[in-house]
């Protein structure tokens, strides 16, 4: 469990001077009012549509593979928008690990944070279930103003990103748990703890089963929800954040928990989150993470990838 980000004088070779350079630019940004902020990265995602080929490609087949049956055209203008939020995402990260917590409180909307209470007064741990939307960094922080929770993350490859991302996620949380570390993410439900778990990424073959997603009838999804919450003895509770339609602020809700969840298959648990992380991202289909290759593992070896 990481607790606090450390610092070191290798972060401070030569070698990543233009990286700090660049932190330095971003620091700057902050400053700048929401609704400037917010132009200006819907900006750099329409200009990243011009540069970035492989990330459009693989957002558009997401797109049709998802919801054949819309009009090619507002797939299209789907696309378009979802990269601008996704350039807004740029400033939600960056205001997430920067933003002091009077400005966060100031953009900021909570539904739900009831339930959460209740459940760690009635002494369980809270897992809550999560989308990869693009404001997720933004959710977390904001999370954090009433009730420190625990992250569940990937370690970053790059010393100087990894410093970042965890000074920057700590801000307003208790620790961060790398996302393999199963046994300190039960530990800490028992304590208890929230955490915060996804399940709507492509992780691989070797912890997946295949079932629906949208229109794709054998998506790899993962089944850990189901053990975690078991060994964890915790309630999972759907969370959605979103950027609000004005530009100006974010809303995070969390729902009441699931009722009879874990069940007795983990298959028929994988499928009802399935359709519950369906129905988190068409709350705003524009604000998810079209750009993953969610479909990439394909339950026969060999077979023909969906994305040429």
């Amino acid at each position: 469990m990481v607790e606090r980000a450390e610092f070191s004088k290798q972060l401070l070779h030569p070698k990543h001077w233009l990286l700090w350079c660049g932190v330095g630019f971003a620091r700057l940004l902050t400053l700048l009012p929401l609704r400037w902020q917010m132009k200006l990265g819907a900006g750099i995602g329409r200009l990243a549509m011009l540069f970035a080929k492989g990330r459009v490609h693989t957002a558009r087949r997401n797109l049709a593979l998802c919801f054949p049956d819309m009009a090619t055209a507002d797939r299209e203008q789907l696309l378009k928008r979802n990269f601008a939020e996704t350039g807004k995402a740029i400033f939600d990260t960056i205001n997430a690990w920067w933003w002091s917590n009077e400005r966060i409180q100031a953009h900021m909307t909570i539904k739900g944070q009831e339930y959460v209470q209740q459940t760690l007064d009635a002494g369980q741990g809270v897992i809550l279930f999560a989308v990869h939307c693009l404001p997720l960094e933004m959710g977390a922080r904001i999370f954090g103003q009433f009730n420190p929770g625990v992250g569940v993350y990937r370690p970053h490859n790059h010393p100087v990103m990894e410093y970042l991302q965890v000074k920057g996620r700590l801000r307003s949380n208790k620790a961060l748990i790398p996302k393999r570390d199963l046994r300190q993410m039960v530990r800490s439900l028992r304590a208890p703890n929230v955490i915060w778990y996804t399940a709507d990424q492509d992780f691989g073959r070797s912890s997946a089963i295949f079932i629906p997603f949208f229109a794709v009838p054998d998506a790899a999804t993962i089944t850990g929800g189901t053990t975690l919450a078991k060994l964890g003895k915790a309630k999972v509770l759907p969370f959605f954040v979103e950027r609000n339609a004005d530009d100006n602020g974010y809303t995070i809700e969390i729902e009441a928990p699931l009722d009879n969840y874990p069940g007795e298959n983990e298959e028929q648990d994988a499928i009802r989150g399935n359709g519950i992380i369906e129905r988190l991202i068409s709350r705003n289909m524009s604000q998810y993470m079209w750009l993953h290759r969610r479909f990439k593992t394909r339950p026969v070896k060999g077979s023909a990838s969906l994305y040429k």
